[in-house]
This record gives structure tokens, C-alpha cells and sequence, in this order.
């Protein structure tokens, strides 16, 4: 048999009107979309008409000390992909949820009803919250330390998975004739007894369609490493040069080996924030129309929470002060990392600093026209630095129009990317397996 030529996967990672932080001030986009359901549901559309994969909303627990100069993530997500669920019959609704503020049960019954509602396209990216003011809203006086975030989402990740196995694959009967409802000898509980969580079970919800949503992760330090090699299914990543691209494949690839997986469970997807144009000048220009609507007050609150440092007095026109070693931080270490090379390697001052991160705080971004856009992900993607991208549009809709109607056709005639949708299941499209319960796969074990 003929093995299928491999095609690359593309996820619309969408943030309110565009992800530059001065897009809402730009005459492209509406700020007024912000709290409109309506132009969430309409991106969604977009989205699989273009035949992506998924789209993706991030998500932060606070409205933090930049409220004056920046628009918020206004909608919490999984409420939000329902509402675009109802009006879409494919494409994947990936979802933000932290692992540090919320219970296993919950988060777990939500999914599953984003993945019962609808008919298997949910996916769960996984965060741990590395935000004072996020912590501060839950009773904290300082961000959790980075080791126990990340031991706690462990457990909470197999706890999650223990909750939605609860069910086995057909216990849900539905005989009229006979009144059952479920077979209750294949709904069981999980008895977890951990050092975090004591969870009885089983999860008040069936077997969803997909068995698990998809699960998503995008941490770059070494123990998120680790953790998107054990647990993760799709990694969205931020990485600036196709060397430090191909660097990380190689490295996640290696450990999810390591954790008994094959290297192709785990799909890597870094971002890009492309601008596109006519031409090549176009395309830089429209960028800079971008740069020059940034507020320095608010791009040095974003930064100085990037690094932990307060530099709200610094000199825009001054390089970076000393910062500390990458051992002293607790928050977002591999975005910390990346902003303090990025600063150090092109010798930026603090000005030219938030203008490279304006765009994208810390992805890759690319000008130019849709055939220069194009023959650039697919060298990332031939050379072995991505299995796709994470889309990540600088203003909405059209940045995500301009990428579908221009970028996206070029590729399905280059073979990189499918014309139709083949899979009903946001797994599917990603070319995953569905998940059987545990326990299903245990009786199905002890019969062969």
C-alpha cells in the first residue's frame, strides 16, 4: 500500500481583532468585534472554509495592569467555542485552561460537553498560569513556584484522563425497551488519592466522541519539554529561526520516544504572524502601519512582565538592563529565554525590542507576498521544523482572510495541504487515533 504524502496541519490561533497589540487601534479592524459573539463565529467559518485544522483561543485569568493601552480577552474560552460549534461542522475549537486554577472534575466535564456538543472537535491547551495577578485572584501572594506547577498539572493531566476513561466505550445502553440507561458494571469510579487531589469519580458524563480531546501544549522550558513529550498531542511552540526550529523538533521528537510514544503522536506547530501583500514592500509596510500604533507605556508593562523586571522608567533608547539567570524565574521561563536572546543576539534597545515583539510577544513574524509566505512554510516544514503552524493573524478578519484566500490555495496546489476535510473528529485532522477507555481497552486485553 502507497503511503500517504505527508501534508502539513494549520491551526488559526485568533485573539480578539488581530494579535498585533495595537490592532484594535488600526482602521483594518473594529474594536467594537470584541464583545460581539457574531465576529467569533464568523472567524470560525473563515477558518474551515479555508479547511484548517483548528482554531485556538489562548487565555488569562486577570485583567492585569495594561487595561488602559490593550484590549482584554473579553469571552472565557470554552463558553465561547460552543457558541462557535453551533454555527461550524468541522473545524477543531481548542480551548486555553489552567491547570493551576481549576478542579480535574470540572475542567474535565467541560471538555467533555465541548466534545459531546460539538460531535468531536474539542481540544484542551494546557497551561499552568505563571501570572501574579492571575494569582493573585486565587488567594496567592506570589506566582507558584515552577517545578510544583508543573508537578501539579502532571497529576491533574492523569487525573483528567482517569475522569474521561471512567466510562468505558459502550456503557451507554439506551434500551427503551428494557429502561436501561448505562450498564453500571462499565461506569467506574477512579479512587484517585494523590498528593493534590482526591477525586472519587466516575465523571457525571459519557464516553465523548473522541474518547480525549485533544490535548495541546506550549511550554518550551526543560520541564515543559518534558511535559508536551508525555501528555501532549499538538505543541505550540515560538521559535524565531528555522535552526532553533529544527533544534526543538529534534529534541521534543527525541523525548516523547523516551516516554514510550512514537514521534509522530506529537504534532509541533510554531507560530507565525504573517503580513502579506502584493509585494515584498507591501507586506513590510503594512507591518510597520502596526509598529507605529504601539504604545510604549503598555508595551513596557508587557515587557516588564515578560521579564520580571520593572521597566516602566527605563530608557526606551538603552539596551536592556542586567537581568537575572533563567534559575531565579518562576513565570514563563522559555519566553523569558527567548526575549533576553532575542535583545542580546541583534543588539536591540528597549524600543526596537517591543517593535519585534508588538506582533507576536516573541513568534516569528513574516512580511511578504503569499508565494514568499508560502515557500517559507514549506521549507520549515520539509526541513524537519514543524508538522505545521500555529497561524497567528496580526489583525481580524482580514488578516485571516487574506492568508486563507491567498496563502492556503498555493499550498493545497503545492500538495502540502488537503482541499477537502477527510476526518469528522478534531483527532482526525490531526491524523490521531481515537482514545478508548482504559478500561475498555483492559477487558478487550484479558479476552485476546
Amino acid at each position: 500500500m502507497t503511503a500517504q504524502p505527508r501534508q502539513l496541519h494549520l491551526n488559526a490561533f485568533l485573539m480578539g481583532v488581530g494579535h498585533h497589540e495595537a490592532a484594535w487601534r488600526h482602521p483594518r479592524t473594529d474594536a467594537r468585534n470584541l464583545t460581539d459573539v457574531k465576529h467569533f463565529q464568523r472567524l470560525a467559518q473563515l477558518a474551515e472554509r479555508g479547511r484548517l485544522d483548528s482554531v485556538f483561543f489562548a487565555d488569562t485569568l486577570a485583567v492585569g495592569p495594561r487595561v488602559k493601552h490593550n484590549s482584554q480577552t473579553i469571552f472565557e474560552p470554552i463558553t465561547l467555542l460552543t457558541a462557535m460549534a453551533a454555527v461550524t461542522e468541522h473545524i477543531g475549537l481548542i480551548a486555553t485552561a489552567s491547570t493551576g486554577y481549576n478542579a480535574p472534575y470540572t475542567l474535565a466535564r467541560a471538555f467533555a460537553s465541548l466534545d459531546h456538543i460539538s460531535g468531536g472537535r474539542a481540544g484542551w491547551n494546557i497551561v499552568t498560569s505563571a501570572g501574579e495577578d492571575e494569582a493573585a485572584n486565587f488567594g496567592y501572594h506570589g506566582i507558584p513556584d515552577h517545578t510544583g506547577r508543573y508537578a501539579r498539572a502532571a497529576e491533574f493531566l492523569d487525573v483528567t484522563t482517569a475522569l474521561w476513561d471512567s466510562w468505558e466505550d459502550d456503557a451507554l445502553v439506551l434500551d427503551e425497551h428494557s429502561g436501561i440507561f448505562a450498564d453500571p458494571t462499565k461506569v467506574h469510579r477512579i479512587d484517585h488519592d494523590g498528593e493534590r487531589f482526591r477525586i472519587r469519580g466516575p465523571l457525571n458524563s459519557p464516553r465523548s466522541p473522541q474518547g480525549h480531546p485533544l490535548l495541546v501544549q506550549a511550554g518550551s522550558s526543560e520541564t515543559g519539554k518534558d511535559f508536551a513529550a508525555r501528555y501532549a498531542e499538538a505543541i505550540f511552540t515560538a521559535q524565531r529561526s528555522l535552526d532553533e526550529g529544527k533544534a526543538f523538533y529534534r529534541d521534543v521528537k527525541a523525548r516523547a520516544v523516551r516516554f514510550g510514544r512514537s514521534p509522530d503522536d506529537v504534532k509541533i506547530l510554531p507560530g507565525v504572524v504573517v503580513y502579506l501583500g502584493e509585494t515584498a514592500r507591501a507586506a513590510q509596510e503594512l507591518e510597520q502601519e502596526f509598529t507605529d500604533l504601539i504604545s510604549p507605556e503598555y508595551s513596557l508593562r508587557q515587557l516588564s512582565q515578560m521579564l520580571g523586571v520593572d521597566l516602566t522608567a527605563h530608557s526606551l533608547d538603552a539596551p536592556l538592563p542586567p537581568l537575572p539567570p533563567i534559575e531565579q524565574i518562576q513565570g514563563n521561563k522559555s519566553r523569558y529565554q527567548l526575549v533576553k536572546d532575542l535583545a542580546a543576539g541583534e543588539s536591540l534597545t528597549v524600543r526596537q525590542l517591543i517593535a519585534k515583539l508588538g506582533g507576536g510577544r516573541g513568534h516569528r513574524t513574516f512580511a511578504g507576498t503569499p508565494e514568499q509566505v508560502a515557500d517559507n512554510l514549506e521549507e520549515w516544514f520539509t526541513e524537519g521544523a514543524a508538522d505545521g503552524f500555529n497561524v497567528m493573524p496580526p489583525y481580524l478578519p482580514g488578516g485571516l482572510e487574506d492568508f486563507i484566500e491567498h496563502v492556503v490555495p498555493i499550498l493545497q496546489r503545492r500538495g502540502l495541504f488537503r482541499t477537502e476535510y477527510t476526518a469528522t473528529t478534531l483527532r482526525g485532522h490531526y491524523g490521531l487515533a481515537y482514545q478508548p477507555s482504559r478500561h475498555s481497552r483492559t477487558a478487550a486485553e484479558s479476552t485476546a
